[in-house]
């Protein structure tokens, strides 16, 4: 009912907008001057044309990476802004929201160089209620250099190429009497032969024989902008800007068939946003020297970064001095690609960073991982992704904000799995107990709406523990999809493998359960004092239990060894990891003994996830494993 009157309100608005300029301007085909809420329904409009050529821009996407993800990142960029700004009248308030939220919202490559066009736009458009032909063409030629700021290495060919063509177009014929409608329509023409010379540009397009899909994408926005000022049918653009993208076709991710597969140079596209950035910093010269695919938009109180890199890490460590990252995100392009091109079954397995896996593994296995997020003070990172253990554990013993942890959220798993269903049968995720994080719900949450859609089976597993002990579970999946065993068939094992699974942690010191709240401060200065190291473990139900305490670190790791041995009896142990927090003697300590008692090396020694670590505490060890 509310949807129905909302509908109803907006439409019966609109169409009194179209009576004023119609009696104005005989049907609007003359208007010489546009407001607000006009410029926001033709973003509708545009909107609404990309996403509904979404597929086919992910299919031609070769440039910079072929990881088939164009389509869906312009249609989330420019679906952020319909659904967050409103139809206001002044048209500079509502260019300034459009900018603000495209700047914020944008994804890939191609949304963040649109996103700094609109943002170029608005940078050059004074406080105007109405905007005239000859203004707005003003204010688009002169975003181009905005564009092009940006972009630390320009490419002709993409969608830069468009915007430039384009806004060029506009502005030589500012001074066109025949209406705002009119003077788009004529512009097709220079957009259509500009994209059709795309492949003369690139070469990696001629190649593959397809235009490049960022610049398709815009030709489909002006075209879906066009189409709003000539059809003039509110009911269809109220419902695109009323309701959210969710993919709806299997066939959103595929390739163009003939497309050929390129090597994936830098692994992460990488983007965040950092707000209150040092008015000298030069963010584009420090991401260059990180990677490629460079691109800095906004301004200095919120500035939106892309780059491609195999490092964010390295990259986060420097950026921090400049700004406050408020939020990041870092899509693995060798992942996607292997997904399209490369998969090696037809299951895929997802988990999250909470499970502590080799590397090494987790690539031979094409394991697909969400990093959980962690937040020093209002800076935002990636567990394992844009902060690595080694640097979580360096920066927690330098003081300052104690770090927390908080869940993968259910638009994440919306994402991966959308892009799993395109192209696998099946998909089993497998998490951290559910009793430390609400990332497993998230994921149950994302997985019933996806499995709805595709109508591929997406089973989600509490493994009910963390860390090494989740580490071998999800080996143990990986190990049967690779044989081939059937889903139903893994998803029933998994339970008894889940229970055959144990964890023993012995904690060096108290102190950082109680800085992170864990423990109460006066039971930390009591345990200090007797210099107390608990052992803990995660019990069958997924809470964390405490098994024994000692009085120093070697005499906890020698009670960890005697109750394994015990747990051992009569049973085999099938594979186990070590683990350790900054403490490599520990952790070959355990190695050296494991090893003794099971006559096999360790499946991984892992510096132990960060969002665990942050309990545990820099010198925490560990032994997780599995029996036969």
């Amino acid at each position: 009912m509310d949807e129905t009157i909302r509908l109803r309100s907006a439409e019966c608005a609109f169409q009194s907008i179209l009576i004023t300029f119609s009696l104005r301007d005989k049907g609007c085909r003359r208007m010489r001057s546009i407001d607000g809420r006009w410029l926001y329904y033709m973003f509708v409009a545009g909107h609404r044309n990309v996403r509904g050529h979404r597929q086919y821009l992910n299919r031609i996407n070769v440039f910079p990476v072929q990881d088939g993800d164009t389509g869906a990142n312009m249609a989330l960029t420019l679906g952020a802004v319909v659904e967050t700004v409103k139809p206001e009248r002044p048209y500079k308030q509502v260019l300034d929201h459009i900018a603000e939220t495209a700047l914020l919202n944008a994804r890939g490559n191609s949304g963040i160089i649109f996103a700094q066009f609109i943002y170029g736009v608005s940078a050059e458009t004074g406080d105007l209620n109405r905007v005239t032909i000859e203004h707005f063409a003003t204010s688009v030629k002169k975003a181009i250099s905005y564009v092009y700021n940006a972009v630390a290495h320009p490419v002709e060919g993409t969608i830069l190429t468009l915007v430039r063509n384009w806004s060029d177009f506009i502005y030589a014929n500012r001074h066109y009497d025949g209406g705002f409608a009119q003077l788009l329509v004529e512009s097709k023409t220079t957009l259509r032969q500009s994209l059709a010379e795309t492949p003369a540009k690139l070469e990696v397009l001629a190649r593959n024989k397809v235009v490049d899909a960022g610049a398709s994408a815009f030709v489909l926005f002006i075209e879906g902008m066009i189409d709003c000022m000539q059809q003039r049918s509110l009911r269809r653009l109220v419902k695109s800007a009323t309701s959210a993208w969710v993919p709806d076709d299997p066939a959103d991710t595929m390739p163009v068939e003939g497309h050929v597969p390129q090597k994936v140079r830098f692994r992460y596209c990488t983007e965040a946003v950092i707000r209150n950035c040092s008015p000298r910093s030069d963010l584009s010269g420090i991401a260059k020297n990180f990677g490629d695919s460079v691109v800095v938009a906004g301004a200095p109180s919120a500035t939106r970064l892309h780059v491609h890199t195999n490092h964010p890490d390295r990259l986060f460590d420097r950026l921090q001095e400049y700004g406050t990252i408020a939020s990041q995100k870092a899509d693995d392009m060798l992942r996607q690609s292997q997904t399209i091109h490369q998969r090696k079954w037809k299951i895929a397995l997802v988990t999250d960073s909470a499970c502590d896996l080799s590397m090494e593994l987790i690539d031979r296995y094409q394991i697909h991982m969400l990093p959980l997020n962690i937040y020093f003070g209002d800076n935002h990172y990636l567990d394992k992704i844009s902060m690595r253990p080694e640097q979580f554990y360096r920066r927690i013993d330098q003081g300052g904000d104690y770090p927390t942890t908080a869940q993968v959220n259910e638009k994440a798993f919306r994402s991966l799995y959308a892009h799993l269903s395109a192209h696998y049968d099946a998909i089993i995720a497998v998490h951290l107990t559910s009793n430390f994080s609400g990332t497993y719900f998230s994921s149950c949450s994302a997985a019933k709406a996806i499995r709805s859609t595709f109508g591929k089976p997406i089973t989600v597993i509490d493994s009910k523990t963390v860390s090494g002990a989740l580490g071998l579970i999800v080996l143990r999946i990986a190990r049967a999809i690779e044989q081939g065993t059937i889903l139903e068939k893994i998803v029933e094992q998994t339970a008894r493998w889940i229970s055959d699974t144990g964890l023993l942690v012995s904690v060096k010191t108290l102190r950082y359960m109680v800085r992170g709240g864990r423990v109460a401060p006066l039971k930390g200065i009591f345990a200090s004092l007797m210099n107390l190291n608990p052992i803990v473990s995660v019990d069958k139900n997924g809470n964390s239990t405490l098994i024994g305490k000692t009085f120093s670190q070697r005499a906890n790791m020698k009670k960890v060894m005697a109750h394994i041995q015990r747990e051992c009896h009569n049973r085999n142990i099938w594979k186990y990891i070590v683990l350790h927090a900054n403490n490599q003697a520990a952790a070959k300590w355990y190695t050296q003994k494991m090893t003794e008692l099971t006559g096999q090396r360790p499946v991984a020694e892992v510096n132990i996830s960060p969002v665990v670590g942050a309990n545990a505490g820099v010198g925490a060890a560990s032994v997780a494993f599995m029996f036969d």
